[in-house]
């Protein structure tokens, strides 16, 4: 079975990573960074992997961990990912060797990202010392999480084990205009589940975002911050949210360590902990994602496969009258310009800069 999934994600022509840093995806055929065709199925490629790969890691870890020699990098990456989302500690030293000598930065990002999830205490001192001479940022990034989720003793949940055992490709689609929301509930980093119905009478905006080094997300944070008193005057809800574990997830409204890629150390967490006024939701495994469009895994943004970069507008009867899925990571509508959308119920927005559509 394991070749035969192996086999599967070599025979797909993902679009290629940047030839020079190795950790951003260029459009194979705009040879710019980004995704512009809304129909391709890469994310939903490796997502399914993935899921094989997990459902096979829970039974044969063993079987996966051969997967991290494999030539293609996308098997290497995602049968690190695996080990991580099936906490396959059995798993740590391949992932430790991984870490330390894979020749791909997504392929060491993902390695240390499941040494992270699965709790690997014995794998702090590598990943400590990895930190020092990493030589990709990125990856030192990761590095620093690894190393404190361990110390926290936040493994990988059950929840996020079992959304990818659950994932189907039927999930996986684009919104219709001017039909019902699918409903959904997740979890909010402060612990509390939230639901779609919740914001039924008012104007709902949900916004996709990357990780916590993703500074357009940050940027869309602060205005979002800044703009408390225009959203809750207008009878305007709004809920970020991100395809990650609940541990990531905290991580982003500075309820976790504040990792050196935030920038200003005295500002984040403060400032975050008490003035993020709106639920930032964990969807772990990117089950909304998919369904909602902004399809989990597309591409890789600083050595990490994310979502894209996605704002719906759903109207008080619980309808969607905006569905944007971006091309690349700063391809959407700014938080004013969605709430100038509201106000003046004009949703026609197009970025000066979004990638072409195939022809």
């Amino acid at each position: 079975m394991i070749e035969t999934i192996a086999e599967r994600i070599r025979a797909h022509a993902f679009h290629p990573l940047q030839p020079d840093r190795r950790t951003f995806t260029v459009d194979r055929e705009l040879g710019v960074p980004g995704v512009a065709d809304l129909d391709d199925r890469d994310g939903l490629m490796r997502a399914l992997a993935l899921r094989d790969l997990v459902t096979v890691a829970e039974v044969d870890a063993a079987a996966v961990a051969r997967g991290l020699n494999d030539a293609d990098l996308h098997v290497r990456s995602l049968s690190a990912a695996a080990l991580g989302v099936a906490r396959a500690t059995a798993a740590s030293a391949a992932l430790e060797r991984a870490v330390a000598e894979d020749p791909e930065p997504i392929v060491r990002s993902y390695a240390t990202i499941a040494l992270g999830e699965m709790g690997a205490t014995t794998s702090v001192p590598l990943l400590r010392a990895r930190h020092a001479s990493e030589p990709d940022p990125d990856v030192r990034h990761q590095l620093e999480l690894a190393a404190a989720q361990i110390e926290a003793g936040a493994v990988a949940s059950d929840a996020q084990r079992d959304a990818f055992l659950g994932l189907r490709e039927a999930d996986f689609g684009r919104l219709a205009l001017d039909a019902p929301a699918p409903d959904f509930a997740l979890e909010g980093s402060d612990g509390r589940p939230w639901r779609l119905t919740e914001a039924r009478g008012q104007w709902l905006v949900l916004v996709w975002i990357f990780a916590d080094w993703c500074p357009v997300c940050h940027r869309e944070f602060a205005e979002l911050m800044s703009s408390r008193e225009a959203f809750e005057t207008a009878g305007i809800r709004v809920a970020t949210i991100e395809a990650h574990d609940s541990w990531r997830a905290r991580l982003m409204v500075g309820r976790e360590i504040q990792p050196a890629l935030w920038g200003s150390r005295e500002w984040f967490a403060r400032a975050y902990t008490e003035r993020i006024w709106w639920p930032h939701l964990s969807d772990p495994a990117g089950v909304v994602a998919a369904r909602y469009g902004a399809t989990p895994l597309t591409f890789a943004v600083h050595a990490e496969f994310v979502n894209r970069p996605t704002t719906v507008i759903i109207d008080p009867a619980g309808v969607v009258r905006f569905a944007y899925a971006g091309t690349f990571w700063g391809d959407r509508p700014s938080i004013a310009q969605t709430l100038d959308m509201i106000r003046d119920q004009t949703f026609d927005f197009v970025h000066p800069q979004r990638l072409p559509a195939p022809a």
